[in-house]
This record gives structure tokens, sequence and C-alpha cells, in this order.
């Protein structure tokens, strides 16, 4: 039975074109947009109509969005700490794009909102730590998120929460703590930790050169979600009339970035010479999700391990790089 016309704004990126490809299984009517040729979404399901368009401008937010049952904000100007703190202005314009989503959801009378923010939202005092107290959705007050990319999210999530408050406007927050697995970025420069190492331990493999670089002193800690948990927490707190602040949405499995090297030189079954670049951009020195209130709310825990999702991604972009395939952008 049709459930009526999803849009997913974003639906070009790595989460957003397994999100689109989950809400077609679930039988709604699903468009996705993006800002980038069609040629160059991470997937493309020909199932739903796909638009390019830039939802920055509140006309194309306008057409975007019509019609819609339900939308899903994921759309924005982001990538890993390499792209985020050199581009820290062209994350904060993303602003722009939920901010028109808004307005035509406003407009429209949609059933539900849901915008996908970030663990970058939390105190940095909080994360200087490698072994981190894992994060409680409160901690990103008083307010230091990351500069740029964070301090939008922070921002953004107070203005959804606004449009609820004052204009009915039914929306759903969610704080991403870093998703990864097949089907995303793994170069080019907005690649995130788990991919990046996946390449350069399969670059080491392949060329015989047993180095690598690794960004900050490799000590720091950092929790990573597979794409699968994070779609079902996705839907979860949607479709949940009690999620009605931020809340987490993230594994709790905390690894060092050594660790995770590690993992990865298993699944290869090669062991590296380890090079640090320790004025690379690397983020907080530790960042783990305290997941108690998705549990208490939604009875939701990530359901997959670290070392077989990175095995799967392993595999993934393994074939992509033996087979010549360019990384999505």
């Amino acid at each position: 039975m049709e459930r009526g016309l999803a849009v997913v704004g974003g639906g070009g990126g790595f989460i957003g074109g397994f999100l689109t490809k989950n809400l077609l299984e679930q039988g709604y009517r699903v468009r996705a947009v993006d800002i980038k040729p069609v040629d160059e979404w991470y997937q493309v399901h020909d199932e739903c109509e796909n638009l390019v368009l830039d939802l920055k401008l509140l006309d194309n937010c306008r057409e975007a969005f019509a019609g819609a049952d339900r939308i899903y904000q994921l759309a924005a100007d982001m990538g890993g700490m390499g792209f985020i703190e050199n581009n820290k202005c062209l994350c904060m314009l993303s602003v722009l794009i939920t901010t028109h989503a808004l307005i035509v959801a406003k407009e429209q009378g949609v059933k539900r909102f849901f915008y996908s923010s970030s663990a970058c939202v939390y105190n940095a005092d909080k994360q200087k730590n490698e072994d981190v107290i894992p994060l409680k959705e409160a901690d990103a007050y008083p307010a230091m998120p990351e500069d740029g990319y964070g301090w939008e999210k922070l921002f953004t999530e107070h203005m959804c929460r606004h449009f609820r408050e004052d204009f009915g406007v039914p929306t759903r927050m969610v704080r991403f703590h870093n998703v990864y697995g097949p089907n995303g970025t793994w170069d080019g420069g907005r690649e995130k930790a788990p991919a990046a190492i996946c390449r350069k331990v399969i670059q080491a493999k392949l060329s015989g050169d047993h180095n690598i670089e690794i960004w900050g002193d490799g000590k720091q800690t950092r929790s990573f979600m597979y794409i699968d948990d994070c779609i079902k927490g996705v839907n979860m707190a949607t479709d949940s009339d009690h999620i009605l602040e931020a809340i987490n949405l993230g594994s709790n499995e905390l690894v060092t970035i050594n660790g995770l090297v590690d993992m990865v030189e298993d699944i290869a079954g090669v062991k590296l010479d380890r090079h640090y670049k320790l004025d690379a951009p690397k983020g907080v020195n530790g960042r783990n999700s305290d997941n108690t209130r998705i549990n208490e709310l939604l009875d939701w825990e990530p359901g997959i391990k670290l070392r077989d999702g990175m095995e799967k991604t392993y595999n993934w972009i393994y074939e992509q790089m033996t087979s010549n395939v360019p990384s999505p952008a």
C-alpha cells in the first residue's frame, strides 16, 4: 500500500542514498534531491523521482518538497575532518537549506520533518581526553561546538525546535556519530576515517609499500556507526511521538584510530609501518555516544559490531579500487 510522498534532501549523498532505498522498500513514493549531477550520486534509484536542485534557494525548496508528507533534511556541504576544518564558511551556509526547508514544511503542513544533526555540536571542553566519558545530549551546553560545521548544526537544532513550538511543524532530530559503510566516499578529501584507513591499507597492500600515514598521534578515540543501524534509527526517530529534542544516534563501541588501523590491517592480512602527521586535522581527542536516551525512548541500539562493519566496508572499497571505479564525490 502506498504511504504518501517522502522527499529526501541530500538524496544523492551516502546516508541519503541508503535512506531513499529503505523508504522505497517501505512503500513510500520517494523524491530524492541533491545539488550534484545524478551521475555523481552515491546511489541512484530509478523507482523514485530524482531532482538536481540547489536547496539553499527557497524557490528550489518549494519545488523539491511540493506535495511532501515527509521531509528528510540531510542535505549539507560536509565531509571528514580535513574538509570540515578547511571549509567552515561552506559548512555554515548549509543553514540556508534547512531554513528554507522548514519554511516550506510550515507552508504545506507536512506530517513529519526529519533533520540530521551531528555529534560535532558537543562542547569541545568535554572531548579533550582520549578516555572520554560518553556524551549525553545535555553535554552540548554550555555551547562550544566544532567551529563552523558544529555551530551550524547546533543553531539549526534550535530552529527546528522553534518551528515545532511556534508553528507546529513536527520536527524530529538526531545527532549522527560517525556513520560509515559501503557505497560512500573513500578518496578525494571528504572521506571519513573508516574509509580513509581502508583506502590507505589497500593502497599499501596493492603497491607493496607497507607504510601508512595517520592523521594525529593515533590515540584519539571515536565510535563509528554502521549505515544499516543508522537507517533503522532514523526510521524509529522519525516515526516516534516522543522525540521532541535532538538525541544521539551512534555506536558506543569506543576505539582509538590506532585500534581502527589494527583492525583494518587484520582484515587485509598486512602489517604496516605507521607515520604520524601531527599537524593534520584530527578533531577532538575523544568522542563517544551515550545511548541512554535513545534506548529509553526507542529501545534502539546498534546491532553491527565495528569489526563486522569494517570488513564489509573494506571489501567494498577493495572492489572499487581494484576495478578502477572512482570514489563518489
